[in-house]
Protein backbone atom coordinates (compact mmCIF):
# COMPACT_ATOMS: atom_id res chain seq x y z
CA UNK A 1 0.00 0.00 0.00
CA UNK A 2 1.27 3.48 -0.81
CA UNK A 3 2.17 6.16 1.61
CA UNK A 4 3.11 9.42 0.78
CA UNK A 5 5.48 11.82 3.31
CA UNK A 6 6.42 15.03 3.00
CA UNK A 7 10.31 14.68 4.63
CA UNK A 8 12.34 17.70 4.90
CA UNK A 9 10.73 19.35 2.09
CA UNK A 10 10.26 16.79 -0.13
CA UNK A 11 7.41 14.22 -1.17
CA UNK A 12 8.22 10.81 -1.28
CA UNK A 13 5.79 8.23 -2.33
CA UNK A 14 6.66 4.45 -1.16
CA UNK A 15 5.70 0.66 -0.94
CA UNK A 16 5.39 0.33 2.48
CA UNK A 17 2.66 -1.05 5.30
CA UNK A 18 1.38 1.86 7.20
CA UNK A 19 1.97 0.23 10.17
CA UNK A 20 5.23 0.07 9.76
CA UNK A 21 7.58 2.58 11.84
CA UNK A 22 8.85 6.23 10.66
CA UNK A 23 12.25 5.40 12.04
CA UNK A 24 12.72 2.72 9.98
CA UNK A 25 11.47 3.71 6.59
CA UNK A 26 13.46 7.09 6.88
CA UNK A 27 16.67 4.78 7.18
CA UNK A 28 16.22 2.04 5.29
CA UNK A 29 13.47 3.41 2.62
CA UNK A 30 15.08 7.23 2.37
CA UNK A 31 18.84 6.95 3.42
CA UNK A 32 18.05 9.36 6.10
CA UNK A 33 20.28 8.03 8.72
CA UNK A 34 20.26 10.84 11.56
CA UNK A 35 17.96 9.36 13.31
CA UNK A 36 19.15 6.45 15.59
CA UNK A 37 17.58 3.65 17.15
CA UNK A 38 18.23 3.52 20.56
CA UNK A 39 16.18 1.51 22.88
CA UNK A 40 13.40 1.19 20.78
CA UNK A 41 10.97 1.73 22.93
CA UNK A 42 10.22 5.83 22.76
CA UNK A 43 12.64 6.21 26.10
CA UNK A 44 15.22 7.64 25.07
CA UNK A 45 14.91 10.20 21.85
CA UNK A 46 17.60 8.95 19.84
CA UNK A 47 15.30 8.79 17.02
CA UNK A 48 13.65 12.22 17.65
CA UNK A 49 12.05 14.12 14.28
CA UNK A 50 9.80 16.89 13.91
CA UNK A 51 6.23 16.20 12.83
CA UNK A 52 4.34 19.57 12.11
CA UNK A 53 7.52 20.98 14.11
CA UNK A 54 6.71 19.18 17.18
CA UNK A 55 9.33 16.38 18.41
CA UNK A 56 7.98 12.96 18.43
CA UNK A 57 9.95 9.65 18.99
CA UNK A 58 9.83 8.10 15.20
CA UNK A 59 10.82 4.27 16.84
CA UNK A 60 7.11 4.20 17.72
CA UNK A 61 5.09 6.07 15.68
CA UNK A 62 3.26 3.68 12.52
CA UNK A 63 4.88 5.97 9.20
CA UNK A 64 1.26 6.03 8.41
CA UNK A 65 0.34 8.38 11.04
CA UNK A 66 2.58 10.91 9.57
CA UNK A 67 0.98 10.57 6.24
CA UNK A 68 -0.14 14.36 4.99
CA UNK A 69 2.06 15.62 8.05
CA UNK A 70 5.70 17.69 7.70
CA UNK A 71 8.65 15.62 9.11
CA UNK A 72 11.77 17.38 9.53
CA UNK A 73 14.84 15.26 10.14
CA UNK A 74 18.46 16.55 11.52
CA UNK A 75 19.09 15.94 8.06
CA UNK A 76 16.65 19.00 7.02
CA UNK A 77 17.47 20.74 10.34
CA UNK A 78 21.00 21.33 9.31
CA UNK A 79 19.85 22.93 5.97
CA UNK A 80 18.26 26.07 8.57
CA UNK A 81 19.38 25.40 11.87
CA UNK A 82 23.12 26.46 11.64
CA UNK A 83 22.96 29.09 15.24
CA UNK A 84 21.85 26.09 16.73
CA UNK A 85 24.36 23.50 15.46
CA UNK A 86 27.38 26.51 15.89
CA UNK A 87 26.31 26.46 19.42
CA UNK A 88 26.42 22.55 19.79
CA UNK A 89 30.30 22.90 19.03
CA UNK A 90 31.20 26.05 20.83
CA UNK A 91 29.86 24.68 23.77
CA UNK A 92 31.31 21.29 23.04
CA UNK A 93 27.71 19.49 23.57
CA UNK A 94 28.21 16.62 21.56
CA UNK A 95 30.54 13.95 23.10
CA UNK A 96 30.15 10.34 21.15
CA UNK A 97 27.49 12.05 19.11
CA UNK A 98 24.82 9.28 19.71
CA UNK A 99 21.93 11.62 21.51
CA UNK A 100 23.37 15.01 19.34
CA UNK A 101 20.38 14.73 16.66
CA UNK A 102 17.76 13.96 18.82
CA UNK A 103 19.16 17.03 20.68
CA UNK A 104 19.08 18.87 17.92
CA UNK A 105 15.58 18.26 17.09
CA UNK A 106 14.09 18.75 20.44
CA UNK A 107 15.75 21.74 21.08
CA UNK A 108 15.06 23.24 17.33
CA UNK A 109 11.23 22.84 18.22
CA UNK A 110 11.78 24.46 22.13
CA UNK A 111 13.70 27.23 20.44
CA UNK A 112 10.71 27.96 17.61
CA UNK A 113 8.22 28.06 20.36
CA UNK A 114 9.96 30.05 23.32
CA UNK A 115 13.27 31.83 21.65
CA UNK A 116 14.63 32.66 25.18
CA UNK A 117 14.16 29.31 27.40
CA UNK A 118 15.08 29.76 30.84
CA UNK A 119 17.48 26.71 31.65
CA UNK A 120 14.55 24.74 33.70
CA UNK A 121 12.26 25.18 30.05
CA UNK A 122 15.44 23.87 28.48
CA UNK A 123 15.67 20.89 31.09
CA UNK A 124 12.59 20.24 30.50
CA UNK A 125 12.27 20.20 26.68
CA UNK A 126 15.10 18.18 26.74
CA UNK A 127 14.01 15.56 29.25
CA UNK A 128 12.96 13.03 26.73
CA UNK A 129 16.95 12.85 25.28
CA UNK A 130 19.12 11.08 26.94
CA UNK A 131 22.49 11.25 26.90
CA UNK A 132 24.95 8.40 27.23
CA UNK A 133 27.75 10.67 28.00
CA UNK A 134 26.47 12.57 30.43
CA UNK A 135 27.24 15.77 28.52
CA UNK A 136 24.10 17.38 29.97
CA UNK A 137 25.27 21.20 31.32
CA UNK A 138 27.06 21.46 27.90
CA UNK A 139 24.07 20.86 25.90
CA UNK A 140 22.42 23.08 27.98
CA UNK A 141 24.63 26.05 27.98
CA UNK A 142 24.25 25.44 23.92
CA UNK A 143 20.44 25.86 23.80
CA UNK A 144 21.45 29.36 26.22
CA UNK A 145 24.15 30.25 23.30
CA UNK A 146 21.87 29.64 20.77
CA UNK A 147 18.93 31.27 21.84
CA UNK A 148 21.24 34.40 22.39
CA UNK A 149 21.27 34.34 25.98
CA UNK A 150 24.55 34.69 28.05
CA UNK A 151 26.19 31.24 29.19
CA UNK A 152 27.70 30.77 32.02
Amino acid sequence: MPVTLEVNGETHTLDVSPARRLLHVLRGDLALTGAKLGCGEGACGACAVLLDGKPVVSCLLPVGAAEGRAVTTIEGLAREATTLRDAFVAEDALQCGFCTPGQMISASALLAGTPAPTREEIRGALAGNLCRCGAYPKIERAVLRASGQEVS
